[in-house]
């Protein structure tokens, strides 16, 4: 019965805790989900540039 009064206890703060939270507004979550998706696109085209020019310089070498 302890366990359970305890974790009543722990959901009630969580909650008064989450109340607190200074969240982002629809449109700043919108524009940094949008910044995220761009950094990934970025990352990736450089990442496979950069395979690329690896791959290729070891071709290179071997053949």
């Amino acid at each position: 019965m302890e366990k359970i009064r305890q974790f009543l206890k722990f959901v009630r703060e969580a909650v008064e805790e989450l109340k607190k939270v200074s969240w982002l507004t629809r449109p700043q979550m919108i524009a940094s989900t949008w910044f995220v998706i761009l950094l990934v696109i970025v990352f990736s085209v450089f990442v496979g540039v950069l395979d690329f020019l690896i791959m290729n310089s070891f071709h290179f070498f071997i053949s």
